[in-house]
């Protein structure tokens, strides 16, 4: 691995990016409340990435940005750079139905002890190494695809543009795992048990508890706060989920609202209040504390390691990915649409008013080293 220098995302998207709740960066894009009248959605719900309507807001918007630039311009065909076949290949495919566009997707991630391989289905490429990227761009020129101002590419933010995964996403987990924690101690204060947090944590955070927290980090966060104050047993939950009776974050909220009244001799009855009625409401980054203390911690891992390899760089930085900087920056000199999309709530990617008084950045447009294979 080799350090490439200090860099940005914002050299890959400009402000051509968009988070969570669907609200461009750059100002000229329409956000999802502005397009919902003319896709007929109704109001409230923001749809998630994998979802159909997903790929139809962000359709809308590549057509925008398209002619932000290029005023006559059209999208006729996309590219998409992800990290997870499931996630990334459905909106991938979602945004293509929505668009009318034919497309391909990389799908990429790194695993060193194994061989370089690649898979080719249907419409996905996939492989093991983020240095098969080029030979990605080679291959869907031999299709026939051709990259020029017509196309658009999409580029996953999280665990591909950064963090890639299995290279750089265990210090986007850390960031994520020391904002659970921050909240958590912040609330519970000297009762804090942090031995008992992490067993929690580490015990939830699997698929076999998805049905439980919905693989949804501000559930398990407000989870392991309920946990940490005594509300609950881990033993009980986790015997609970086991048993295959259904058991979702629904029912265990709806539980502590039963129980209200006990949250007032800890304190924490402001905090259930208000995780309570956002949940109510559908929003889907319900416990927003936690969200800021993300941002924090999460900010706290960009930047420089003066004198640091690459190899303290990918165990200690979130770092940008470069053989995606090389890949975008290529297709942009092509005439291409450079699109970031990140799934990550905008509480725990953009500074809040004052942080940005203060000089605080959102995370595209921080400078962190990007490192990819020499």
């Amino acid at each position: 691995m080799k350090a490439y220098g200090l860099t940005s995302l914002y050299e890959l998207f400009q402000d051509l990016v968009v988070y969570r709740n669907l609200v461009p960066a750059d100002e000229r894009v329409p956000t999802l409340d502005e397009l919902r009248p003319h896709l007929g959605l109704a109001a409230g719900s923001i749809p998630r990435k994998a979802e159909a309507n997903y790929g139809r807001v962000v359709a809308e918007m590549l057509r925008h940005a398209r002619r932000i630039d290029l005023p006559k311009g059209h999208i006729k065909r996309l590219l998409y750079i992800g990290d997870t076949r499931m996630n990334d290949g459905t909106a991938f495919r979602n945004l293509c139905a929505a668009g009318g566009w034919p497309g391909w997707a990389f799908i990429g991630h790194d695993a060193p002890k194994e061989p370089p391989q690649v898979e080719v289905t249907g419409d996905l490429y996939l492989s093991n190494r983020w240095a098969a990227l080029p030979d990605f761009v080679r291959f869907v020129q031999e299709q026939g695809f051709a990259i020029g101002e017509e196309t658009a590419v999409i580029v996953d933010v999280d665990k591909t543009a950064i963090g890639a995964r299995g290279r750089n996403d265990q210090v986007i987990n850390e960031a994520r795992v020391e904002g659970v924690e921050r909240t958590v101690a912040g609330l519970l204060g000297p009762g804090f048990d942090r031995d008992a947090f992490r067993r929690a944590y580490d015990e939830l955070n699997r698929p076999p508890y998805y049905d439980l927290t919905a693989d949804n980090q501000d559930y398990l966060a407000y989870i392991c706060l309920m946990l940490g104050a005594g509300m609950f047993e881990l033993d009980k939950v986790v015997q609970r989920v086991r048993s295959g009776t259904p058991y979702t974050f629904h029912d265990f909220i709806a539980e502590v609202q039963s129980r209200r009244a006990e949250l007032s001799s800890n304190g924490l009855l402001p905090i259930h209040d208000d995780v309570w009625q956002r949940v109510q409401a559908g929003d889907p980054t319900p416990f927003k504390t936690f969200r800021y203390n993300e941002y924090l911690t999460t900010i706290a891992r960009f930047g420089d390691l003066p004198g640091g390899s690459a190899e303290e760089l990918l165990a200690r930085r979130i770092v940008i990915t470069q053989e995606v900087r090389q890949t975008a920056t290529w297709m942009r000199a092509q005439g291409a649409l450079i699109f970031g999309v990140s799934d990550k709530p905008d509480e725990a990617s953009l500074p809040n008013e004052q942080q940005a008084q203060a000089g605080m950045k959102p995370i595209h447009r921080l400078e962190t080293p990007a490192v990819g294979e020499s």
